[in-house]
């Protein structure tokens, strides 16, 4: 990935350090990390004991990313940009940018926000354009070659501007799942934000499907929900990166950071637990049964699917199979 000219750094730590001015005391190692009730909520913080998801690399198939973010500072690998055709996958939507955040911004670095696999780094594949929108091919393409370049886990948040209903309507997703799972990735999606009862996948995909819970472990309004072994995860209000440019979830907000909410966020959540994980050595079977097996759903919610991740109890069981 490319470096920033000293300017530059100096530039976004300054605009970092404005935005975060009475988030929190000056000690706090992220200054954002109060506003984060997901991580608590997914017990992220106690499984960190266990496992932080290093040698993990967590393809974010998207929009691409902010380069040169400084809470994406030492996160990312070499990506790919299936949209332009070239390797610089830059996101001039914003979405990728929030997603890849959430799975694994930069920790304990004085900087914004914590990621949910700090150890993890991030592979930027670009297959979305700058209003959200891909081919099927471009999509297709992008899960393989991840899988293909040393990605271990593949995050699919491709629930937004009407793009599942396109992609179930092909089944275009389901061979290309299946590739990357048989090259060892772990393959994590989000059930889609249309209130829908659906199964997006065919039954035989190994995917792990993730639902979207609010802060109260409730089911998020807008959650699809009835996929296979689905389980769920916080999808509302979440605070992550943005780009620090202008792009289509910045028009009004070059800080770097805002909250968005959908399938979206929940899935990198689950990518991120994914990670620590695989750092514990378990295969992809293995870590989707184990995220599966201790997800909560004491309610017996339908629209939580198996229930909430709990990243604590997963890495507690992974220890377990070793």
């Amino acid at each position: 990935m490319r470096r920033r000219s000293a300017a530059a750094l100096t530039a976004l730590a300054a605009l970092t350090a404005a935005l975060t001015a009475g988030c929190g005391s000056d000690d706090e190692p992220d200054p954002l990390r109060a506003q984060q009730w997901a991580l608590d909520a997914l017990e992220l913080p106690a499984a960190w004991g266990t496992a932080e998801g290093d040698d993990t690399v967590i393809a974010v198939v998207d929009t691409g990313v902010d380069l040169d973010h400084p809470d994406l500072e030492g996160r990312l690998v070499d990506g790919y940009d299936f949209v332009d055709g070239d390797d610089e996958p830059k996101d001039l939507n914003g979405h990728g940018t929030h997603v890849s955040g959430i799975a694994a911004a930069h920790t304990d670095n004085g900087v914004g926000i914590a990621g949910g696999a700090p150890g993890a780094k991030i592979m930027p594949v670009r297959v979305l354009g700058a209003d959200g929108s891909g081919s099927d091919a471009n999509i297709t393409k992008g899960i393989v070659w991840a899988a293909q370049h040393g990605a271990d886990v593949i995050n699919l948040s491709l629930g937004e501007s009407g793009l599942m209903a396109r992609l179930l309507k092909g089944g275009v997703l389901n061979d290309a799942i299946s590739v990357a799972n048989g090259k060892g990735a772990v393959v994590v999606a989000a059930a889609g934000n249309d209130a829908t009862l659906l199964q997006p996948y065919a039954l035989t995909t190994p995917v792990l499907v993730v639902n979207a819970a609010d802060r109260n472990g409730k089911p998020a309004s807008f959650t699809n929900f009835g996929a296979q072994n689905a389980v769920a995860a916080p999808g509302v209000d979440i605070l992550s990166t943005l780009p620090t440019y202008t792009a289509k979830e910045t028009l009004k907000n070059t800080s770097g950071y805002g909250k968005l909410s959908g399938t979206s966020m929940a899935s990198p959540y689950v990518s991120a637990v994914a990670a620590l994980l695989h750092q514990q050595g378990l295969s992809p079977a293995e870590i989707m049964t184990t995220i599966r097996d201790t997800a909560e759903n004491p309610s017996g919610d339908v629209k939580l699917g198996l229930g909430n991740v709990d990243a604590a109890a997963a890495v507690k069981a992974a220890a377990g199979k070793k």
